[in-house]
């Protein structure tokens, strides 16, 4: 029974982490489905949204609620502004530059970070304060429900979003085939502009859960759950929105039992080799599906 139970707190504790990095690997799916390209700036949004949430809080003295509210509309405009200045202009250049300006980014959000908020870790406790439940013999923290409660209610609203919206609509058309769709008198440029804005604003809110579950603010702390997310996204299959959420899922339960029930200090190689596993078994991913390019 108690191994049962310390197999059941795993799970659990998987799923919290998991969700987090769900909800930044739909930031990841949704900005490569539609505008073709690797965001791996995306990750320091984390970190933005980390820092953008302890400014509201600990030095402006704003509302926790009124600060989540602002912290994503912060995040969501930074995304519109990097979407502008840095990857529309090269909209028709090769991938290979847009990867290179993408890294290029995430250095430069990183290196902002540490000359305001300097290197030094800042503390900053946990704005989520729901008590904690009791099942049988688990306890069920209150951090992981709203974490669990939060990914649910985005992943419905995002799909909703997108298959019963004329945006969402605009966004599969895009998605499919950019030239058709502009022929179709769809704005192209507002739709994926639209994208960013919305991965980022999910970056936030993966920032705020992720800063509540560690309170600690560093420049680097969207670095590995960036990278980490990009794996989920890969593994649920990049470009599909349910596949980000169950590559999410399935990384967290991996790396909570690989920390369990192998090594602490293993548990992140074995997270970055379910990426080899999955480029080598199933590059698509568990629902993506392989795309065939006319040449």
């Amino acid at each position: 029974m108690a191994l049962l139970n310390g197999i059941l707190a795993q799970l659990l504790n998987g799923l919290r982490i998991g969700s987090i990095y769900a909800l930044i690997a739909l930031g990841y799916t949704m900005v490569y489905g539609i505008a073709k390209m690797i965001n791996f700036a995306h990750g320091d949004i984390i970190m933005v949204g980390a820092y953008a949430l302890y400014v509201f809080v600990s030095l402006l003295h704003v509302h926790p609620a009124l600060a989540v509210v602002l912290t994503i509309g912060f995040c969501a405009v930074m995304g519109i502004t990097i979407e502008k200045i840095a990857y529309k202009p090269l909209r028709n250049a090769q991938r290979l530059a847009v990867l290179i300006t993408a890294i290029g980014v995430s250095y430069l959000l990183q290196n902002l970070a540490l000359l305001i908020f300097k290197a030094t870790p800042i503390p900053f406790g946990s704005i989520i304060r729901v008590p904690s439940i009791t099942v049988g013999e688990i306890t069920i923290s209150g951090l992981t429900m709203v974490t669990l409660a939060v990914t649910a209610v985005v992943m419905v609203g995002l799909t909703l979003f997108v298959n019963h919206t004329k945006m969402g609509h605009s966004m599969l058309a895009v998605s499919e085939d950019q030239g058709a769709a502009k022929l179709m008198g769809i704005n192209v440029d507002r739709t994926i502009t639209i994208t960013f804005a919305i991965g980022s604003a999910l970056a936030a809110v993966a920032g705020i859960l992720y800063i509540s579950q560690y309170e600690s603010l560093l420049p680097t702390l969207g670095a590995l759950p960036g990278i980490k997310a990009f794996v989920a996204a890969v593994l649920g299959g990049i470009g599909s929105i349910p596949g980000a959420m169950i590559g999410g899922l399935v990384l967290g339960i991996i790396e909570s039992m690989s920390k369990a029930y192998i090594s602490t200090q293993l548990a992140d190689a074995i997270v970055f080799s379910m990426l080899v596993v999955v480029l080598l078994l199933k590059p698509s991913g568990i629902l993506g599906k392989l795309s065939i390019e006319k040449v």
